[in-house]
């Protein structure tokens, strides 16, 4: 081979290889740009990942009183004794301890969450109105509401702190109440006509529960 034809063979080999390793960055920086999206990945930053929270979030009872002091209460005196004072009360809460003051102030503590487990009952059945002011103000229903309202409430009498607690405890289902499924109830020196067509569900001091 002639001197003029090797170097001819030479540059053509170092074109050859010149125009491969060309052709290699340009596919590289397609791939970079993201037109094959199988090979490309998205790059996170800390706006785009998510934060996750480690522990359950709950809010702490408002005073010393716990859930498991509640759950280990021996007697419903002992639980009324630890439900803490919520402050002021929705209206629906006001006219569920209204009903409870007015009607059972002078019953022992099952007898007044009785009261209160009629007015509940009643506003899950679907028979009467659906709020616990609905069920209180109903007309000809409470004989202590007059033109539609209440008549004065003592606040700083122990019987309302009473019936407060007795309220919140029925709400909450803290305590099985001896009238069950009741939606009525009188006392037991009357005796309604309605009274025979009913079922009878606990007798409790002076009254009589029904359903």
């Amino acid at each position: 081979m002639s001197r003029k034809t090797r170097l001819a063979s030479l540059a053509a080999l170092a074109a050859m290889t010149s125009f491969t390793v060309a052709s290699a960055e340009g596919s590289g920086a397609n791939a970079q740009m993201g037109e094959n999206p199988q090979i490309s990945e998205p790059v996170l930053t800390e706006e785009v990942v998510p934060v996750f929270v480690e522990k359950e979030v709950v809010q702490p009872l408002p005073d010393a009183a716990t859930a498991q002091d509640l759950a280990d209460a021996s007697s419903l005196r002992e639980l009324v004794a630890q439900i803490p004072d919520h402050g002021r009360l929705s209206r629906e809460m006001e006219c569920l301890a209204g009903a409870i003051y007015f009607e059972s102030r002078g019953e022992p503590l099952a007898g007044q969450l009785a009261v209160a487990q009629v007015v509940i009952n009643r506003a899950n059945s679907g028979l009467f109105p659906s709020s616990y002011c609905g069920v209180v103000f109903q007309r000809a229903q409470f004989s202590f509401v007059r033109g539609g309202g209440m008549p004065h409430i003592r606040r700083g009498s122990a019987a309302w702190e009473r019936a407060k607690a007795v309220a919140h405890i029925a709400h909450e289902g803290l305590w099985e109440s001896e009238a069950a499924d009741s939606l009525y109830f009188h006392a037991t020196y009357v005796k309604p006509s309605w009274s025979r067509s009913k079922q009878a569900r606990a007798t409790i001091d002076t009254h009589v529960f029904y359903r």
